[in-house]
């Protein structure tokens, strides 16, 4: 079974629109679960970590058997889980990435399959630090014309990701049987 976990923005919660959508998308797979995060209550970054890092720990699922994905402060949860110990997968929106007041800012993912999608019009996590991020790491990345909520492109974000899960599910199999 391949755990997905689903981190929403600052501003958000479990309910958001693209955090539901993704679970959507998780659930109708065969053996993906998805677990959709809830930091409601953290404001500091930190926090969040250690609640997202308490989760993993207290469910005991197989790191090569996990997926992290998030939108903006969940994406940079995410990138920030997979700098910590190694995951099968990284799905990052608008991650915050490049931002002075998170703790780390420069993040050695450690997933063996990492995509971002991010807009070139968000001026909360500007593109630039995101773009040489991703070259730096030689990570998939997708740029939209689209904000920071990338509401107007969900419909690509969500082919995105499911095609990113199966990607995902196929590198777990083999995995598997190697």
């Amino acid at each position: 079974m391949m755990s997905v976990y689903l981190s929403h923005g600052l501003e958000s919660g479990p309910g958001a629109l693209k955090t539901q959508a993704m679970k959507g998308i998780a659930e109708k797979l065969d053996n993906v679960e998805p677990v959709v995060m809830d930091y409601r209550g953290m404001a500091e970054p930190a926090q969040r970590l250690q609640h997202l890092l308490g989760v993993i720990a207290e469910r005991g699922d197989d790191p090569a058997r996990r997926v992290l994905a998030g939108s903006s402060l969940g994406g940079w949860l995410s990138a920030a889980v997979s700098a910590q110990q190694p995951v099968l997968g990284c799905f990052l929106l608008a991650p915050a990435l490049g931002l002075v007041d998170y703790p780390e800012t420069s993040l050695t993912i450690q997933a063996r399959h990492t995509h971002i999608i991010h807009g070139w019009r968000d001026d909360v996590v500007l593109p630039d630090p995101v773009i040489e991020h991703a070259r730096q790491q030689r990570l998939s990345l997708r740029m939209v014309d689209d904000d920071h909520r990338l509401h107007a492109s969900l419909d690509t974000i969500l082919l995105d990701f499911e095609r990113f899960l199966r990607q995902c599910s196929a590198l777990d199999e083999k995995g598997a049987t190697a």
